[in-house]
């Protein structure tokens, strides 16, 4: 039934969400930085090519010693910053200081509408390199002004800045996170406090779901309360109508076996046993309709240890000659979660029969059985009676069936039984005691502790 966490897929949706999309905002912010500086040295490449052009213009001699830029980079040998004037054949006319056994490689492709191209290259010494090249004409020849500028420390730059960036955005993906987990167990308050409604009603606290709620899940509050009407309603027609149908028939019946008894012969005694067959169903349908209008009241608790005690203590002077040996459990054993009058019947009729068919010996133990579906309270009731077989056990665990129907009484003590324990949504085993006899496991949903102060041991 349950399935995860609301709380926890919230918290891994927006966190994988967070993930991605700070992973993306590292892997953008580090382009466009990467896109910005190349764009900017492209920018002072392109000054440093036009001011190289007005000088050649000016000086009308590519030789010339006029000819130059003030940039102390170009100075440095393997800078990765270099100018050079060339002809179209490649001879070198005039250089920058920087250009030191090295040839600047040749661009090929077209040129743009002002005659220019633009490249990345590497030198000699594996510097990468934005160049740019510019053709001028200074007639009758035509040179082009090659400037480069170093590549490899921006990308470096990048490099740096992006190793900044995702420590950055780390940081702000964990704050994140921690956010997304505070807002979703925030969000998750309302669920827990209808949860805890419910509960209140199912535990007996409340008759309906109270408190108020997100407008997201105040129709199911409401929906909820409605179902509980409505079953209310249901039960109470279902029990009128079977209670009215049984008293209805009481009294043809009583007529019919008074008339019978009156009389002799064989007729007379088919119809006297089939009345008697008729009054028992009547009987039965009678007490189911006593326990359903008995459960249909939510929310009761029982001290499994009070009572057992007092059953014992009734069983022992009803049947003086059987020892009853009851395992008294500690303290935290939880409480039965129903009627104590329905628990009183469930315990009480498995103990009388027991204490019937033992030869002097019957043990009473409780226990807490705890599983993934909650935790069930455990009745253990065993004797060294004759015991059954494990085929008989199944059968009288069917509805309807006695095993003896020369024992004295109605029969309708195991049936009563085996109807609580549905009710209530237990179970019923019958298996082979360690006394020799049978042993009845009993089991029985439990009620929570919370707010129940357990009255001094009797």
């Amino acid at each position: 039934m349950r399935k995860g966490s609301i709380a926890a897929s919230l918290f891994w949706l927006s966190a994988g969400w967070l993930i991605l999309a700070l992973v993306a905002t590292g892997f953008l912010l580090t382009d466009l930085y990467s896109r910005a500086l190349d764009n900017s040295l492209s920018d002072t490449l392109d000054f440093h090519a036009e001011s190289l052009t007005g000088a050649l213009l000016e000086a009308g001699d590519p030789l010339s010693d006029e000819i130059g830029v003030t940039d102390p980079r170009f100075d440095r040998p393997r800078s990765g910053w270099y100018w050079v004037i060339r002809d179209a054949d490649g001879q070198i006319y005039n250089l920058s200081t920087s250009v030191v056994g090295i040839n600047l490689p040749a661009m090929m492709g077209p040129a743009d509408t002002l005659g220019r191209r633009t490249a990345m290259m590497d030198d000699a010494f594996g510097t990468r390199m934005r160049v740019v090249e510019r053709s001028v004409t200074l007639a009758p020849n035509t040179y082009q002004i090659v400037v480069t500028g170093n590549l490899s420390e921006i990308l470096e730059l990048v490099d740096d800045f992006r190793g900044q960036a995702f420590i950055v955005l780390g940081a702000v993906g964990v704050m994140l996170a921690i956010m997304s987990a505070i807002v979703a167990r925030f969000a998750m308050r309302p669920i827990d406090r209808l949860s805890a409604a419910i509960e209140s009603v199912r535990e007996g606290e409340s008759v309906t779901v109270t408190g108020t709620y997100p407008r997201e899940i105040a129709p199911l509050a409401e929906e909820v309360n409605e179902l509980l009407r409505s079953n209310a309603q249901i039960i109470e027609r279902a029990r009128n109508q079977v209670g009215n149908l049984a008293h209805g028939l009481k009294t043809p019946i009583a007529v019919l076996r008074n008339e019978a008894g009156a009389k002799k012969g064989a007729l007379a005694e088919i119809v006297l046993a089939e009345s008697e067959k008729m009054s028992t169903m009547v009987a039965t349908y009678l007490e189911r309709a006593r326990l359903a209008a008995r459960t249909s009241v939510v929310g009761k608790k029982a001290d499994a240890t009070m009572i057992m005690l007092r059953l014992t203590r009734v069983m022992r002077k009803i049947h003086p000659d059987v020892t009853i040996a009851f395992q008294r459990p500690d303290a935290s054993l939880p409480w039965f979660r129903g009627d104590e009058a329905d628990l009183e019947e469930l315990a009480g009729n498995l103990l009388d029969n027991a204490c019937k068919w033992s030869k002097g010996q019957v043990g009473v133990r409780l226990d807490a059985e705890r599983s993934d579906t909650g935790t069930m309270l455990l009745i253990r009731i065993d004797d060294n009676g004759p015991g059954l077989s494990e085929e008989d056990a199944q059968k009288v665990l069917r509805r309807g069936v006695r095993l003896d129907e020369k024992t004295p009484g109605s029969g309708l003590g195991l049936d009563i039984v085996k109807e609580l324990v549905d009710v209530y949504g237990g179970s019923l085993a019958l298996k082979r005691s360690a006394l020799g006899g049978l042993l009845v496991e009993l089991r029985l949903p439990t009620a929570k502790l919370g707010g129940i102060a357990k009255p001094a041991a009797v």
